[in-house]
C-alpha cells in the first residue's frame, strides 16, 4: 500500500470561497462565463476567453482525462502530477490517487476524489482511474 503525502489546508479568498464551501459538501464546481458561456479553471473573476466578469459557479461532472503526467517515483512518498482535461473544457493541474504507478497514462480517464486537508481544512480535489 502506497502511503498518501499530506495536503496542507488551501489558502481560501473571495474568488475561491464558494469552490472550497461546496468541496466541504462533497461538491465539484467550475466557473462558467454567462458572456462566452466558457468554462474555465482555476477559479477567477474575470473570464480568461473574453474578459467579462460576468461569471458563475456550475457544478462539474468530475470527470476528465488525463493529457499529461508524471510519476515522481524518486519522492520519499511516490505519487503522479498530471494535468487533467476536465469534461466540461478546462484543464487543470492535480494528482493522481489510487491507481498503479506503473500503469497510470495520457489518455486514461479519470474521476474526481475528495483527499482531506491538514488541520480540518476543507477536502483536496484529486483524480484516480475511473
Amino acid at each position: 500500500m502506497v502511503k498518501e503525502r499530506a495536503i496542507p489546508a488551501p489558502l481560501v479568498n473571495p474568488e475561491t470561497e464558494a469552490f472550497w464551501a461546496a468541496a466541504k459538501d462533497g461538491k465539484f464546481l467550475i466557473k462558467r462565463c454567462t458572456a462566452c458561456g466558457k468554462a474555465h479553471w482555476y477559479p477567477r473573476g474575470v473570464c480568461p476567453h473574453c474578459f467579462s466578469e460576468k461569471t458563475e459557479w456550475v457544478p462539474a461532472s468530475g470527470r476528465g482525462t488525463i493529457y499529461s503526467v508524471s510519476v515522481m517515483k524518486r519522492a520519499p512518498e511516490v505519487y503522479a502530477v498530471a494535468y487533467v482535461t476536465l469534461e466540461e473544457g478546462p484543464t487543470m493541474m492535480t494528482n493522481i490517487v489510487e491507481c498503479d504507478f506503473d500503469k497510470v497514462a495520457i489518455g486514461d480517464k479519470v474521476v474526481v476524489t475528495w483527499r482531506p486537508t491538514k488541520d480540518d481544512g476543507p477536502p483536496y480535489p484529486q483524480f484516480k482511474p475511473a
